[in-house]
């Protein structure tokens, strides 16, 4: 008896590379950054977004960026939502700021002014300032000019359909930005004050 040609079908909606390039679609990020991210070339991204959007029965990626979808292997998708949390917002978890030269900040931030280094990676970099995260990034951008303030939230996703309620402009839907080596999942969601600058809501999602 000969075995079926082709890949098993994966138990989700979308493929693990396909949920990478949709989180970084709903992370604002382009093409070229996201290829350049993943290390591939932009045609496969352009390949992935273009079949993410089939599957979904999107015409754009500003739909992608609104869908709220959760990627079924991840810890927030088994957690599910629990409604007796408080939706309050927390304490400001992270600080981002731009700097030009991330290899040159990294020292003078751990060194000279004594600040704890979590980690770096690529153009960024992480240190603990007494429980809040400092995010340094060479990125630039429109919100390259100010601070972005992240807000740690217990449920993400109930928190984000509760500030849409009240009329608050997300610039995406929450997405996984990253999996750390412990399995814990950091989600983010940013949104707009009333003059347009941004913020976020942060959660930290780990399965007990």
């Amino acid at each position: 008896m000969t075995s079926p040609r082709g890949r098993p079908p994966y138990p989700d909606v979308l493929t693990p590379a396909e949920w990478r390039v949709a989180e970084a679609v709903r992370h604002g990020l382009a093409n070229r950054e996201i290829a350049r991210r993943l290390g591939v070339s932009p045609d496969a991204i352009k390949y992935h977004v273009a079949n993410v959007l089939s599957k979904l029965g999107f015409a754009s990626r500003a739909q992608l960026r609104a869908w709220t979808g959760v990627r079924r292997d991840s810890a927030l998708y088994r957690q599910g939502v629990t409604m007796e949390q408080d939706l309050g917002l927390g304490a400001i978890a992270q600080i981002a700021r731009t700097v030009k030269d991330v290899a040159a900040a990294r020292p003078w931030y751990a060194e000279v002014l004594g600040l704890r280094h979590l980690y770096s990676f690529g153009n960024l970099a992480f240190f603990d300032c007494g429980g809040t995260r400092l995010y340094l990034s060479a990125e630039g951008g429109a919100s390259a000019a100010e601070s972005i303030l992240y807000f740690r939230v217990a449920d993400i996703a109930a928190k984000h359909a509760e500030l849409v309620s009240r009329g608050v402009e997300f610039k995406g839907a929450p997405h996984m930005i990253h999996r750390h080596a412990d399995g814990t999942e950091e989600w983010m969601a940013f949104f707009a004050d009333p003059e347009g600058r941004l913020l976020a809501l942060m959660s930290q999602v780990k399965l007990a």
